[in-house]
Order: C-alpha cells, then sequence, then structure tokens
C-alpha cells in the first residue's frame, strides 16, 4: 500500500504520526516576544485538533530579528521558559513540536498588519535599526516618489562580527529549543527575510565570501544549518524553508533551478526536510494564480531533483488533495497555513472523510464521526 496522509513518517528517530503540518504562521500576539495564552491555545488546539507536526509562528533569535514589534522570540531563557508549557501541551496530545528559528534582517522594525504594516524607522517609538546583506532598506526606496527616506527603518549592512553574530543567535536559540522540548528545529530561509538576503542576487550585490557567486550567497544558510545541526539532537529532525522562487522572472534573481541545486548542498549541512514555499523578496514579486497547490511543484522538483525529502505548501484545503500528494509522492509532509486557522480540527474531519482510523481526544469523542 502507498503511503497515505495519516501513515507515520519517521525522519532520523522522530516520528509523526502523520503528514500533516501547521504551517508557521505570524500572530502579532507576543508581548516583548514572551509566549502567552494566545500561543497556548492557537498551537494547542491545533495538537489537539490532530495535526502530525505543529510549528511555531517565526521566532526571532534576536530582538532586531522581528518582524514587528508583536513578534514571537527565543532570544533568552527567560523566553524559553514562557513557551515551555506550550510544548510541553503539545506533546501531550501525541503531536510533534516544531519551533520556526527566525531572523527578519531588512523586513524586520514593521508595524504588525493589521496597524498598516508600515515600516517603523529607528528613531521612532518600537522600532529600531535593521541588518541585513546590504545597506538597502525594505522596501526599497521609489526614486520616482517624493517620500522621505526617513519613513523606511534604517538598515545596516552586516560585516564579518556581524554575520558571527547571527550565527551565535540561530545556536543559542536552537539550544534553548532543544532544551525545553522541541522536537523539530526549523531554520526560516524564506520570504524576502534575513537568510533569504543573503541568498537571492535581487537583495545581495556584496563581493566578499558571502556574496557573488551562488556558492557564496549560500554560506551563511549553509552554516547556519551546520550550527544548528550541531547542536540539536542527533535523533532530531533539522527543517529549512526556503523560497523556492523569487517570482521575478524579469530579473536576476532566485529560482528553482537555484533551489534544486542548494537542496543536497542542505541536506550535507544537515538539513532533513526542506519546507518549501516561495516570494517574498520584492514587492515587485509576480505571483502566480494562487490555485489549489499553486506551490506544489516546486516542491515536488526539489523532491524529484535530490533525496531530500519536502514539505509542500500553499492552497492545500481539501483532504483528497492533501491526500494524493503524498500517495503520488510529491511531497512527504503537507502544510496547511490559512486553513488550520479557519478550521483547527481539519486533521480529525479530513482523516474521517478519507476513511483513516485516528484517534480523538478523549475529551472530544462525544463528537466524533459516526
Amino acid at each position: 500500500m502507498p503511503d497515505s496522509l495519516f501513515t507515520p513518517f519517521t525522519l532520523r528517530d522522530t516520528e509523526f504520526r502523520n503528514r500533516v503540518m501547521l504551517s508557521p504562521m505570524c500572530q502579532y500576539s507576543a508581548d516583548d516576544g514572551f509566549a502567552n495564552d494566545w500561543h497556548r491555545v492557537h498551537l494547542g488546539s491545533r495538537a489537539a485538533g490532530g495535526a502530525g507536526v505543529v510549528m511555531t509562528e517565526a521566532t526571532a533569535v534576536e530582538p532586531r530579528g522581528r518582524i514587528t514589534p508583536d513578534c514571537l522570540g527565543i532570544w533568552s531563557d527567560e523566553h524559553a521558559e514562557a513557551i515551555e508549557p506550550i510544548v510541553e501541551f503539545v506533546k501531550s496530545q501525541g503531536a510533534t513540536p516544531g519551533i520556526q528559528l527566525a531572523h527578519a534582517g531588512r523586513k524586520a522594525s514593521h508595524q504588525p498588519p493589521a496597524e498598516g504594516g508600515d515600516p517603523i524607522p529607528a528613531d521612532r517609538e518600537r522600532g529600531w535599526e535593521t541588518v541585513s546583506a546590504t545597506d538597502a532598506p525594505y522596501p526599497d526606496p521609489d526614486p520616482n516618489s517624493d517620500a522621505d527616506d526617513g519613513e523606511l527603518a534604517s538598515t545596516r549592512r552586516l560585516d564579518g562580527e556581524g554575520i558571527d553574530d547571527v550565527i551565535d543567535a540561530f545556536t543559542a536559540a536552537a539550544e534553548r529549543s532543544r532544551d525545553v522540548g522541541f522536537e523539530v528545529a526549523e531554520v526560516h530561509a524564506a520570504h524576502g527575510y534575513l537568510l533569504h538576503q543573503f541568498l537571492s542576487p535581487v537583495t545581495n550585490d556584496r563581493d566578499d565570501a558571502y556574496g557573488g557567486s551562488f556558492e557564496n550567497r549560500t554560506r551563511l544558510l549553509r552554516e547556519v544549518v551546520e550550527a544548528v545541526r550541531e547542536v540539536w539532537p542527533d535523533d532530531q529532525p533539522v527543517f529549512v524553508r526556503i523560497s523556492a522562487t523569487d517570482w521575478l522572472p524579469d530579473r536576476d534573481s532566485w529560482d528553482v533551478d537555484d533551489s534544486v541545486r542548494l537542496a543536497p548542498l542542505l541536506a550535507e549541512a544537515g538539513a532533513d526536510l526542506i519546507d518549501v514555499s516561495g516570494g517574498g523578496i520584492h514587492p515587485d514579486q509576480q505571483l502566480p494564480g494562487a490555485g489549489p497547490g499553486y506551490q506544489v511543484p516546486y516542491a515536488e522538483a526539489i523532491r524529484e531533483g535530490t533525496d531530500v525529502p519536502v514539505a509542500a505548501v500553499g492552497g492545500i484545503t481539501e483532504p483528497t488533495h492533501a491526500d494524493a500528494l503524498v500517495r503520488n509522492e510529491r511531497a512527504d509532509l503537507v502544510a496547511l497555513g490559512r486553513e488550520m486557522l479557519r478550521h483547527p480540527y481539519w486533521p480529525l474531519e479530513a482523516a474521517h472523510e478519507l476513511g483513516a482510523d485516528v484517534a480523538w481526544p478523549v475529551q472530544y469523542r462525544r463528537g466524533q464521526f459516526d
């Protein structure tokens, strides 16, 4: 029998009860980076709802790595202690807890989307100086605009010492995550954030060891993955989320061929699975029609071009579709984002529709389908 959506999946010695992963989605609800009751309910309900892997939102490895002032962080032991009870609850429900370790780079210091999402300059309340591969802020200043550049968050080009500090921050965050019980560490290198900023020629015009050639532009990501892998338990997996393409076909940019080339290098650095998304590097991106599974071909290309397992994401809502991705060997995990915001118990309902026998929380068995 072929594998299905509700077949367990093992990476290293860690078994996921099924192939459904809660995709990391920012909640913009933390106070100075600390997890709270909102995160407990958000993550805990998806664990009780039957997901195999419950992944946190982008969790900043240092304060300046937050996308907004309200984003989650794990840059201190106190932050780790705040999220530990949530990790324990997720595990008690049979799900595997994962943490997405992140640094927003030049896309940091922005307002939450509900407040407009605009950059917060460093000299404004709740703002700070951002860092990146270069000193160009995000979004790029429009040369035809009369807007004051001071309305953008200032960005500083990372020097060698600054790059070392970033690697150390990822390493320390991984250690804290390990110590409070997370069983998957995902390095966030997608959606235009810091590690993606080094990957893409759109945002990396450096002429040192971290810029120019493909080898140099991928160096920082590979070093971060190596550092995380070194401190992560040998029996637990490390994921890497990438944007398979910048969606900028008319520019010298990162594309699917680059991602296929990168995947085995990430595996060599210690990654066990590539979580495949797309875009985010520049506002001029040309987003394809966001129909069902619109990003699945990127994951499939990486899976076919390498022997690295992949997670597929993007417009996946129907149980039969998700199941077919696994049965037809197009993906190893299926990550659901917006659909799991709408339906926290989607996996339990999907299992019923697909005829899979899965355990419900004892408290909810009165509501189980006949």
